[in-house]
């Protein structure tokens, strides 16, 4: 499971699994790492949620823009997955929208159906916001609220609210140009009309006429909820892919977010080691065995323009590669890069070296400490993200044969993970092993008496090497670079940590 400590404090949805890897839950906070957090302290809890935490094996994440948009996220996920522990969401009604009609004079109308008729904005989250800002723009550019058009002018255009199409008091071009105007203001073209509302609202103040200031403060906070950019779910008749990709050193590491119909509905990491052309090759790559949308957003200049045109020709249709610099587009972008998981360089070179199928985030670390056959004891060690999780060290006293170092690691090892498998907890991305060859063994003979595969190595301290399963020569790497001084570190401290137990059992034995 991903320590609760690397979740971000940024808005965004959070996604419990079990142990197969199913969502059972999906939750949405303004700051991700303080709502999960709350599952798992010490607090009251309902003996519903106490179930749910006793089933979570991992957590995901997404980060998004804000509040708002975590919620919509939040409603999309649900409905897509139909998470096991939801109830409040999962039959909910879709978010409303502002559309404007495609008749031949358009009106503003609110609906929770959207077709592919008329033009849509939002969603909205808040109903009374919505509402709000309805009437601002019936009210600002004087469209008509009729289903059909009257024989006589209504009331509206009496109080000017409405300038009358149906009796013909303004043509169809002078009405567009209010629709026009109506269709800047609906998508955040608001400038003109907040500063011209913040004056109205001081003059209002200065001659105590608050109730109409009141109306005018209303409006304004109308408008500024519509521009919180909900980027997660603006709607679009298209799909979009965005793909960015950051370096760490000698690795590229990419993250890629599926929009379908302007809605996020997965994401992805990928690795790839550092090389000239690599953000190019994974794209031709991935979109090579995937879906191809019809835009991909993309974070890095593709210099070769054939790659487009590779794209259009698997696809049989047009495919636009764009670099936003600007608008909604950019932020759907920055979101993307605010999903990647910033990984320890160490770490992901630790992943290249040893060739692992995943950044090794959890590594637990084992030593046998003896005082002769008296004291025989074990320290492991347990490393997440490259820091010591002194929470979870643990010490083992040696049961069996305490003249047999190997023997006490095959029993170490053994009473580890039997338990962690046990109590279904999720496995270390990589165990290490204080010594060479014949603790690995040690070690390896418990991993298969088990039936598990974990990543398994040993560091021995003569020649600072790293023995691997079934191979007979070990690897040696410049035993000064970043990623082997955190693998001494790490062997040093399983080390001081077994000696200490050993040294406090020698004590304890002296005395009785």
């Amino acid at each position: 499971m991903i320590p609760l400590k690397n979740i971000p404090l940024e808005p965004g949805c959070y996604l419990f699994k079990n142990k197969e890897g199913n969502i059972i839950y999906v939750g949405k906070a303004k700051k991700l790492r303080q709502r999960v957090r709350q599952y798992f302290d010490r607090s009251p809890k309902t003996p519903k949620t106490q179930f749910l935490v006793s089933q979570i094996a991992d957590i995901d994440y997404i980060v998004v823009g804000n509040e708002v948009e975590a919620l919509l996220l939040e409603n999309k996920l649900i409905k897509q997955h139909k998470p096991k522990y939801n109830v409040l969401l999962k039959d909910a009604k879709t978010y409303a929208y502002l559309k404007l009609t495609d008749e031949q004079y358009p009106r503003l109308i609110s609906t929770r159906s959207v077709d592919k008729k008329g033009e849509f904005f939002g969603p909205f989250t808040d109903g009374s916001a919505r509402n709000e800002l309805r009437r601002l723009a019936l009210k600002l550019f004087k469209l008509r609220t009729c289903r059909t058009l009257p024989k006589k002018a209504c009331l509206n255009y009496h109080i000017g609210l409405c300038t009358a199409p149906c009796i013909g008091r303004v043509s169809q071009s002078d009405y567009a140009q209010q629709v026009e105007g109506a269709r800047a203001f609906l998508r955040g073209d608001v400038k003109d009309v907040v500063k011209k509302l913040r004056l109205e609202m001081k003059q209002a103040s200065d001659k105590l006429l608050f109730e109409q200031a009141l109306e005018k403060k209303r409006q304004i906070e109308a408008i500024e909820h519509l521009q919180e950019k909900q980027a997660v779910d603006t709607l679009k008749r298209f799909d979009q892919d965005v793909v960015v990709m950051e370096e760490f050193d000698t690795i590229a590491v990419f993250s890629l977010l599926s929009v379908n119909k302007g809605v996020i509905s997965k994401r992805q990491d990928f690795r790839f080691e550092m090389q000239d052309d690599v953000f190019e090759s994974f794209l031709k790559l991935y979109y090579s065995q995937n879906y191809i949308p019809q835009e991909i957003i993309v974070n890095r200049k593709v210099e070769d323009p054939s790659i487009e045109k590779y794209l259009q020709r698997i696809k049989g249709a047009k495919v636009t590669l764009t670099r936003p610099q600007r608008g909604e587009k950019l932020r759907l972008m920055q979101l993307a890069l605010a999903n990647i998981r910033k990984e320890d360089k160490r770490l992901l070179e630790l992943q290249e070296a040893l060739n692992l199928a995943d950044v090794p985030r959890i590594i637990e670390c084992f030593d046998i400490s003896n005082y002769g056959d008296e004291v025989v004891v074990a320290g492991m060690t347990r490393w997440v993200d490259a820091k010591p999780d002194r929470s979870n060290y643990r010490r083992f006293e040696i049961k069996t044969n305490k003249q047999d170092d190997f023997a006490a690691m095959r029993e170490a090892v053994y009473r580890r993970y039997s338990r962690l498998r046990e109590e279904n907890v999720r496995m270390p991305d990589l165990i290490l092993i204080d010594g060479g060859k014949g603790q690995l063994n040690a070690a390896l003979w418990s991993l298969e008496q088990l039936g598990l595969q974990i990543p398994l190595i040993a560091l021995a301290k003569k020649n600072e090497e790293i023995f691997i399963p079934h191979e007979d020569e070990p690897l040696r790497f410049d035993k000064n670079s970043e990623m082997m001084l955190l693998l001494r570190s790490m062997r040093d401290s399983v080390h001081r940590f077994s000696i200490s137990y050993s040294r406090l059992k020698k004590r304890k034995k002296v005395t009785e």
